[in-house]
């Protein structure tokens, strides 16, 4: 973990493989489903305590598999994205949702400024702070990673493997260019969400802003369910980053070492 000053943020994000030297750095937005004690429970009903509303399923064993494959350091949350999201910035409706797809959220319902600012200041503003300090050893790409549910307001979706980015494409470029290694996967690029949905809050905030390549990868959840599919899908999205990696201009030293 981090070692900061402060036990809220202790609680609000973990640093794992802090020495890394691959040249990647993977964020975890949405790592967890902890609501912590003084929320109490947001009134969700039981059933969406451990919903893909509440956090994204097999996002952070898959970060694990991908660290130890890249020799990459991973900055994870460890509160569900229904107290507040990571991945959205403190003035976004969104960052703290009174409405999740068919989720309610009766304890987001009305916030105060002063409760906004509350969660923001022990969550979000420690998630970046951990990622700021990352980014000072001096990684060259970002990469975000999430997980999605299969069925959607009723609809199922087709996209299994989403190469999200905003203005920066580098590596989603290179990543789609290697697409044709998974030919039995359904691989498209800004799906099942884009820019255009506010997803790509941290690409910009972590990513663009410091002059990092970076890309968001969206994993249909059911393809991540257990320790063999994290297994299988890492190795897959490997075959599109490592040769992303070495073809990036001035990030090939971290593709040759990973």
């Amino acid at each position: 973990m981090l070692n900061n000053q402060h036990g809220a943020e202790e609680s609000a994000v973990e640093v794992i493989n802090p020495t890394g030297r691959g040249g990647v750095l993977l964020i975890c937005e949405h790592a967890s489903s902890e609501i912590p004690a003084r929320y109490g429970d947001l009134g969700l009903r039981p059933e969406w305590r451990q919903s893909h509303a509440a956090w994204d399923p097999g996002a952070l064993a898959l970060s694990k598999a991908l660290s130890a494959a890249l020799d990459a350091p991973i900055v994870a949350s460890r509160v569900s994205r229904l107290v507040y999201d990571c991945n959205r910035p403190p003035e976004a409706e969104s960052a703290m949702p009174v409405r999740s797809e068919v989720v309610e959220v009766p304890g987001n319902v009305g916030l105060t400024e002063a409760q906004r600012k509350e969660r923001t200041d022990s969550i979000y503003r420690p998630f970046c702070a951990a990622v700021t300090e990352m980014i000072a050893k001096g990684p060259r790409v970002l990469m975000s990673v999430h997980s999605f549910t299969p069925v959607y307001f009723g609809e199922r979706r087709k996209t299994e493997i989403g190469i999200l980015h905003d203005s920066d494409s580098r590596m989603a470029d290179l990543m789609l260019e290697n697409a044709g290694a998974l030919p039995h996967r359904c691989i498209e690029r800004n799906q099942p969400y884009g820019p255009e949905d506010g997803v790509t809050h941290s690409l910009k905030l972590h990513g663009i802003a410091n002059g990092l390549a970076n890309v968001m990868l969206e994993i249909r959840n059911d393809l991540i369910r257990d320790e063999g599919d994290v297994t299988t899908m890492s190795q897959e999205l490997l075959s599109m980053i490592r040769p992303a990696l070495e073809a990036l201009p001035g990030a090939g030293e971290g593709g040759r070492n990973a």
